[in-house]
């Protein structure tokens, strides 16, 4: 099999082992950057939606593994997530999109939809607390992660190379 398909997998493991012992200490009230999440909508968007939705199934189906927490939450929205960023994979937009801040709202909106579905389906909310939580779950969980994942993604933004990436 071609190597494009191993790369971004045995990216991984390293990223898996930063973000577990390492982004906890740079948390902002509880709220932690997805590195996998940023690693996934990068080859979403420079492979296809297909691939990315796969990539995403894997990151999703190894982070719950390898964590120990709910099996399926981080499966179906990072598959969704890599859905999602699959849409913005086009031949003539790829540059584009992997080189300026249209980068960085991409990881935004995707980091949205991927801390929103991780959250609704890992929490453990009963139906009398869902009202009054709803909102603080949508900016607690939702919004405060994607901003701060979409800053971290600024930096591979700023430091790629103009040329050769991929």
């Amino acid at each position: 099999m071609r190597s494009q398909y191993f790369i971004p997998i045995l990216i991984f493991f390293p990223l898996l082992l930063i973000q577990t012992t390492i982004m906890p200490f740079i948390q902002i009230s509880g709220v932690v950057p997805d590195l996998i999440l940023i690693l996934l909508v990068f080859y979403s968007i420079n492979n296809n939606q297909i691939y990315g939705t796969v990539l995403g199934f894997i990151f999703g189906f190894l982070f719950d593994i390898i964590a120990g927490i709910l099996l399926g939450s981080g499966m179906i929205s990072k598959t969704i997530a890599g859905f999602t960023a699959g849409y913005f994979s086009s031949e003539t937009k790829r540059d584009v999109y992997l080189r300026s801040f249209s980068f960085s709202l991409i990881v935004l909106l995707c980091s949205f939809i991927d801390s929103i579905l991780y959250s609704f389906f890992s929490a453990s909310i009963s139906a009398a607390d869902i009202s009054t939580n709803l909102i603080l779950l949508f900016f607690e969980q939702g919004m405060l992660p994607g901003f701060y994942t979409a800053i971290i993604s600024l930096i591979i933004v700023f430091f790629s190379p103009r040329r050769g990436l991929k």
